[in-house]
């Protein structure tokens, strides 16, 4: 991998985490605390609120988890380990690599 695809994946991976952290923001308001009043909101309303606010935090997890994916991946960049796979040691396909930067094993060994 030369220095100019290393900066085109550099590129692509801080965007998808400005993305990240956009999406935070629009998921905060359905992470908060739901409201106990039975009179100010019906048990029903209460139970899909609180079925919404478990959605957010689970979708925060998964946010939360891709973005320390795609740290490690720009320390690999740093480090020079980029693009190769962790198990066999042979180069990781840019396509693959383009739709999931994270990906650290070539398709045959992530096939098996």
């Amino acid at each position: 991998m030369n220095d100019a695809d290393r900066s085109r994946f550099r590129a692509l991976i801080k965007d998808r985490l400005t993305d990240l952290d956009a999406e935070d923001g629009l998921g905060r308001d359905g992470q908060s605390v739901v409201t106990l009043d039975q009179q100010a909101v019906g048990r029903l309303s209460r139970q899909d609120a609180l079925l919404s606010q478990s959605m957010a935090k689970a979708t925060q997890a998964r946010r939360d988890g891709l973005r320390k994916a795609l740290h490690a991946a720009l320390t690999r960049i740093d480090d020079g380990d980029f693009g190769y796979c962790e198990d066999c040691g042979d180069n990781i396909a840019p396509k693959r690599l383009e739709l999931d930067p994270t990906a650290r094993r070539c398709i045959s060994c992530a096939s098996g």
